[in-house]
């Protein structure tokens, strides 16, 4: 038996940054308080790179879903997924409430996350890995 975790989806999303900046300037604060998690928005700091990170981010939460196969079912939230550097500055996605416990009901144990924005687009790629038990080897 294979003990080496399958790949349980991916994701690819791209965004106009434009797009982002247009609705934080539009909708102040509620824009990003419904997407970004505290710590996202505290990382992002100030324009204009602000605005290429938020949509970073944005893409990435989106990859993520479709990742997951899902889109906002069931209670999920935008703010269920986190993406932050680690202490080297690589990506890393952490999942929050309704949105983790359905990942770990079909096995995603791990991802990979690249993120890359111009001063036009933003664009994020999502591979979630794991053991789902509907995989046979």
């Amino acid at each position: 038996m294979n003990n080496c975790p399958k790949i349980i989806g991916i994701g690819i999303d791209i965004i106009e940054v434009t797009r982002i900046a247009s609705s934080c300037q539009k909708w102040v604060d509620r824009f990003e308080r419904r997407i970004y998690t505290q710590k996202e928005r505290n990382y992002c700091g100030k324009p204009p790179l602000r605005y290429q990170r938020l949509a970073a981010r944005f893409a990435a939460k989106e990859a993520t879903f479709k990742a997951l196969g899902t889109g906002l079912i069931n209670g999920m939230q935008w703010t269920d997924i986190e993406v932050l550097p680690d202490e080297l500055g690589k990506p890393i996605i952490t999942l929050l409430n309704e949105t983790k416990r359905y990942a770990e009901t079909i096995g995603v144990s791990d991802q990979m996350i690249t993120l890359s924005h111009t001063n036009d687009y933003a664009v994020a790629n999502v591979i979630l890995f794991g053991y789902p038990s509907t995989i046979k080897t």
